[in-house]
């Protein structure tokens, strides 16, 4: 009898891709599928069961575990939160080429990429996203559904609050907070707080547009 969790995968795009590779490294996980509303038979080998309303089926089939593959934070949050109502552990995708510190503390429905670094007591909330070579330093805070762009550098005892982007490449100084549910832009330096709900982009970062969530 297989030991292995069983895994369903909710989103079949390039982000899923990403998540397959990262899974398909971890001996104890099982894909058995993607969800999507996609007519493609399969994905890097893997097959497509339908949309997600299968998901209530496989859960009656005994498949316990899922992951939610989808860049988009909005909607990876309310599709991630559906997903554990209906009845399924969310497991987390890290890379086996990524460093993870043991004193840093990692919700679930997490995805942690190739060559990125969680340094000391850092904290990645549920359902955040930390994407390729992308750096957490100590002490950081990464909440709820947030996702961290490839090559993003964060320094120590940054908090970046709920559901907010941040783009390829962009730095964000010591201690520094970025609001919830806003985005800075690709190659932007933050040296100062970022509001709620808004765009920022430049070196340094200001504010160019509200966002109406």
């Amino acid at each position: 009898m297989s030991s292995k969790q069983k895994t369903v995968i909710i989103g079949a795009g390039g982000h899923a891709k990403v998540i397959i590779d990262i899974l398909q490294h971890d001996s104890s996980i099982e894909i058995i599928g993607c969800t999507d509303k996609s007519e493609k038979p399969q994905i890097m080998g893997i097959p497509l069961l339908g949309d997600d309303s299968i998901l209530p089926t496989l859960f009656a089939d005994d498949i316990r575990h899922a992951f939610v593959a989808i860049g988009d934070n909005k909607l990876r949050y309310k599709i991630a939160v559906q997903v554990e109502k209906l009845g399924f552990t969310l497991i987390n995708a890290i890379s086996p080429f990524a460093y993870v510190a043991p004193s840093s503390q990692l919700g679930s429905g997490i995805a942690i990429m190739h060559n990125a670094v969680i340094n000391a007591e850092a904290q990645v909330h549920h359902y955040a996203v930390i994407n390729t070579g992308a750096t957490i330093d100590h002490e950081s805070v990464i909440e709820r559904a947030c996702h961290i762009a490839p090559g993003t550098t964060l320094s120590g005892n940054v908090h970046v609050k709920e559901g907010t982007f941040l783009g390829t490449g962009s730095k964000v100084i010591d201690g520094v907070t970025i609001g919830a549910w806003s985005i800075l832009g690709a190659g932007s330096v933050a040296i100062r707080n970022i509001p709620e709900s808004c765009v920022a982009v430049g070196v340094p970062a200001r504010v160019i547009k509200q966002i109406h969530i």
